[in-house]
């Protein structure tokens, strides 16, 4: 089988690479080619390599962040936790506060004289659950951060335990990765069992592993570098003094975060070395570690009725137990990794993937090619996806034989990615529901576009991949489309076939400047998608020069990445500025009068339209650029099909302000209406509700 899935993707790349030199020539197709199996790998975090500065810290007026450092002893620990704290050039918004718990050594004396540091030493030994209540209550910061003093940070590790809280809004404890000195995990998040015993997930393993690399949800997060906003520590109590000195203060904590509606998580891009041990020991028969095996019978004293209903029992296998809480596990494949900046299907794409999270999934996704394209991929960990690549992920079957069981639900999107795949998933995940998200349906666009050419040869590939497509959606538990226009069309293709309406998914931004502050037109639309080389170059020979000749103000600005040479040349012409790729299109957006797609063929729905009209931008179009969007002419967009129509259209409308806010409020309320995430949410809710 994994033989017959190699063939089977050797044959459709080579079919794919056919097409693209027919249509696109063989320049583009190399770079196609490039692109698809350049080996790339993202930036690691390289380490502060400054000289050292001066042991000091700032004194804000204004704290956004407290650090707590309990301490007790081990004088050299806490001094080199410190400097780490330095290197790691804090924010000036932070404090630290150092609580001395009695320590028997010189720690006092030195601790005391750091500047800027802020020292407090208990009368008498409180032990760790004390130390933690008393700085905390000393903070003034927005949150409390607890660290250990056996502790080396990492740069960025701060930022990006902070960051969760504004990434993930629900979360209400934010837990560091923890990784020894020799390099292995400590901890990427913990899980309890019904028994009240616990675990440190990934222990031994490689901090480097997809699965322990993004962010999600854990039962605890290890005291050693935790953070929680100090409102919500002061109203929760604090560390409960019942497990004093030490021991499960931090399980309990994250019980009570959870109690009070809110989230754990542990933050991957947060890494922490823990030197574990240091000041307790290791032996659990003597000494305080001893009070781990006591604390354990009154944590589960406290919390029996709540781990036996919703934790897992210690028998269950780690992987599953670190996801109980699940409310499915969701495996999503696609081509290439979502670059929301670059293209309307990454950002469909990142939207589901942020759905299905938000939903309570636990999502994982790879990329076919396997590449790991360093921001774009983190930016699914952050997201918490686990997100697989190279050289973790290995031959696409073996990861299959591997990981297959364990998925209830499987979307694939494109057919010839799902075509080769299918037989695999069929045998290796036989459980799983399977869907096939067409992104639009290949074969429509394809067959428009050969015949706006009028090619026979684009018409026999065509016709291939409708065979390749309706084949698919026969075989599949589900098909999801992006149009109502679509799923007409497998209405009659494909009358037996479960078919849903899973469109483009955008935010509404809001209305941007008045239509006086704005002037000139703007086309967006990725390259590398032929319709898009078509439209500009129709928009520039045939539809700005009737523009033009009559109000030669009125400039194009081209936007879209992979441009090319043809394109390109465009900007040598009056009045054309090509931009190329731009990561962010807001100042674009806000600063133009209209959008321009002139599409002549193509299928699916557009997202350079969808994100014109969230964002206020009044759109004119072709009909088959608006095909399935819901859009009325004269009342959320402009809608005309020739040169010379839509030229008129443009001028008609350029300096018309009545008519221009009338689009703007029509946009935003279509987008609203149709392609809000709550539209395909009530899909994904009815999937769910049918899984095992």
């Amino acid at each position: 089988m994994a033989a017959r899935y190699r063939t089977r993707r050797g044959i459709d790349l080579a079919l794919r690479g056919l097409r693209s030199l027919h249509t696109r020539g063989a320049g583009a197709t190399w770079a196609a080619v490039v692109r698809r199996f350049a080996t790339t790998t993202a930036a690691a975090p390289g380490a502060d390599e400054a000289p050292d500065a001066p042991l000091a810290f700032a004194t804000p007026a204004t704290v956004r962040a407290s650090v707590v450092i309990p301490v007790h002893g081990k004088l050299d620990y806490t001094l080199a936790c410190l400097r780490s704290l330095v290197q790691t050039r804090l924010s000036s918004d932070v404090e630290v506060i150092v609580v001395d718990d009695a320590s028997p050594d010189e720690s006092g004396k030195v601790l005391s004289a750091i500047p800027g540091l802020r020292y407090h030493r208990n009368a008498a030994n409180l032990g760790f659950v004390g130390s933690c209540n008393a700085g905390a209550a000393m903070a003034r910061g927005e949150f409390v951060v607890f660290l250990n003093n056996d502790t080396t940070l990492t740069p960025g590790w701060l930022e990006a335990l902070l960051r969760t809280f504004e990434t993930h809004p629900d979360t209400g404890l934010a837990g560091a990765k923890l990784v020894y000195p020799d390099g292995r995990l400590q901890e990427s998040g913990g899980i309890v069992f019904s028994d009240g015993s616990g675990w440190n997930f990934g222990r031994f393993e490689d901090p480097k592993h997809p699965a322990y690399t993004f962010v999600r949800e854990a039962d605890y997060c290890s005291g050693a570098a935790i953070a929680l906003p100090s409102a919500l520590f002061k109203r929760l109590g604090g560390f409960d003094e019942r497990y004093a000195p030490a021991y499960y203060e931090d399980t309990d904590l994250a019980m009570k975060v959870r109690e009070a509606g809110l989230k754990v998580r542990v933050q991957p891009a947060s890494m922490v070395v823990h030197h574990e041990g240091i000041t307790a020991g290791t032996d659990t028969s003597s000494g305080v570690k001893a009070y781990q095996v006591r604390n354990q019978q009154r944590f589960l004293e406290r919390w029996r009725d709540t781990l036996l209903r919703r934790h897992p029992a210690p028998t269950q296998a780690v992987h599953y137990a670190a996801q109980h809480r699940a409310r499915a596990r969701v495996l999503v494949i696609d081509a290439t990794t979502p670059m929301p900046d670059r293209d309307s299907g990454s950002v469909r794409l990142f939207e589901l993937l942020r759905l299905l999270v938000d939903e309570g999934c636990a999502v994982t996704f790879f990329p076919e090619n396997g590449l790991d394209d360093g921001r774009y991929t983190q930016s699914l960990r952050d997201l918490g996806v686990e997100a697989w690549t190279h050289p973790w992920l290995g031959a696409i079957p073996d990861w299959l034989a591997k990981h297959g069981p364990r998925f209830q639900l499987v979307i694939v999107s494109r057919h010839y990615i799902l075509s080769p795949l299918l037989p695999l998933l069929r045998r290796h995940a036989p459980q799983a529901r399977i869907v096939f998200d067409t992104v639009d349906l290949h074969h429509l666009r394809e067959q428009r576009e050969a015949e706006e050419r009028n090619d026979a040869t684009l018409l026999r590939a065509a016709a291939r991949t409708r065979a390749d497509e309706l084949a698919l959606i026969g075989s599949v538990d589900r098909t999801w489309v992006v149009s109502p226009v679509e799923k007409a069309l497998l209405a009659e293709s494909a009358p037996g076939a479960v078919v849903d309406v899973v469109s483009n998914i955008h935010r509404v931004r809001g209305a941007g400047p008045s239509m006086a502050a704005r002037q000139g037109l703007l086309f967006v639309g990725g390259f590398r998608h032929p319709p898009n080389v078509d439209a500009a170059q129709w928009l520039a020979d045939e539809i700005l020069p009737r523009i033009r000749a009559q109000r030669p103000e009125i400039t194009l600005s081209l936007v879209g990445s992979d441009a090319p040479a043809s394109v390109l040349a465009l900007g040598e012409r009056p009045g054309i500025t090509v931009h190329g790729h731009v990561p962010d299109l807001e100042p674009l957006i806000d600063t133009h009068r209209f959008s321009v797609a002139p599409l002549r063929y193509g299928a699916g729905v557009k997202g350079k339209i969808n994100q014109a009209l969230a964002h206020g931008l009044p759109v004119v179009a072709t009909r088959c650029a608006v095909e399935g969007m819901g859009l009325t002419h004269g009342i959320d967009a402009l809608v005309a099909d020739d040169a010379e129509s839509l030229a008129a259209t443009i001028l008609a409308a350029y300096d018309d302000a009545t008519l221009w806010q009338r689009l703007v409020d029509g946009g935003l309320a279509n987008t609203e209406r149709e392609f809000s995430p709550e539209r395909a949410r009530t899909t994904l809710r009815t999937i769910f509700n049918q899984l095992r």
